[in-house]
């Protein structure tokens, strides 16, 4: 009678799990379908309510119009560029900064970390009008030229966010003491035992960071909005604010296209780094 109980209790517990991640790729999964089904209609029908969900006759020209609208192209060069160039930066940065915080001793390091920790209370829309600053009138008197509308204004901001330190420093102090302790005894450098050791214990929260880092670079709107000036220099995300007609006759089924273009290298990208997170749990498991 217990063990029919436990069973019991066990297929309710089932039945709940399937019911919540059913729920929840719901809430998700609808506006997305939503905003694909929309970019395949006419503005006037998706104002129809009840909605629509799948299109009675599919408007496939939504996304050429699109696509021709605006110069997408050059827009997908430019957050390409600020996107590898900022999230390879970012965890870069990341890496040897909670590698220092994690091993090594220097004065006031504990400081060094409270101080990182404040920094991730600071929104970064606070940061916005000084960095504008400096990379138009300090560069300027620096070196004689503005960097207001280049990549590298783009990216720099960006390159070493606290976060990444931060995360990557707590997860390094959970990695095996002994392996590195071996490591040193080997007459291993920090260099060396960085590359070889903790690098590829903690290759999860790396490919995780960088999946982070690459989401949030790509779909960044304000900082590249404020420092570009023209349209050559646009990112895919501002770019899509051409599409919108002030005067309130925005075809919407175009902007949904446009936005497809958006969110579609993310999708690509995530398949892809799924099968690296897996490869990486599984790796750092054997290690450890």
């Amino acid at each position: 009678m217990g063990s029919l109980s436990i069973q019991n209790q066990r297929r309710l517990n089932q039945v709940v799990g399937y019911l919540a991640m059913v729920l929840i790729v719901l809430v998700i999964g609808l506006p997305v379908w939503w905003m694909f089904s929309a970019s395949l209609k006419t503005t006037q029908e998706i104002y129809t309510f009840p909605p629509d969900w799948i299109p009675q006759n599919p408007r496939w020209s939504n996304f050429k119009e699109a696509w021709e609208s605006a110069p997408f192209g050059r827009f997908y060069l430019n957050s390409i560029i600020t996107t590898v160039a900022g999230s390879g930066l970012e965890v870069f940065n990341a890496t040897l900064g909670a590698y220092a915080l994690a091993y090594l001793r220097f004065p006031l390091k504990n400081v060094v970390f409270a101080i990182l920790l404040a920094a991730l209370m600071i929104p970064a829309q606070v940061t916005i009008l000084p960095n504008y600053v400096f990379f138009g009138s300090t560069v300027f008197d620096l070196i004689g030229e503005s960097w207001v509308n280049t990549y590298q204004a783009i990216v720099l901001p960006g390159a070493s966010v606290a976060f990444g330190t931060f995360l990557m420093r707590q997860s390094f102090l959970g990695l095996p003491r002994e392996v590195l302790d071996a490591a040193k005894v080997d007459g291993a450098g920090h260099l060396r035992t960085l590359w070889d050791v903790v690098l590829p214990m903690a290759r999860p929260v790396i490919v995780t960071f960088g999946l982070i880092s690459v989401v949030a670079k790509w779909n960044d709107y304000l900082w590249p909005l404020v420092i570009t000036q023209t349209q050559n220099m646009r990112t895919l995300t501002v770019g899509i604010s051409s599409l919108y007609d002030l005067e309130g006759n925005t075809q919407w089924g175009v902007v949904m296209a446009a936005t497809i273009f958006v969110i579609f290298p993310l999708l690509v990208v995530f398949v892809f780094a799924q099968r690296f997170i897996i490869e990486g749990l599984t790796s750092g498991a054997t290690k450890g």
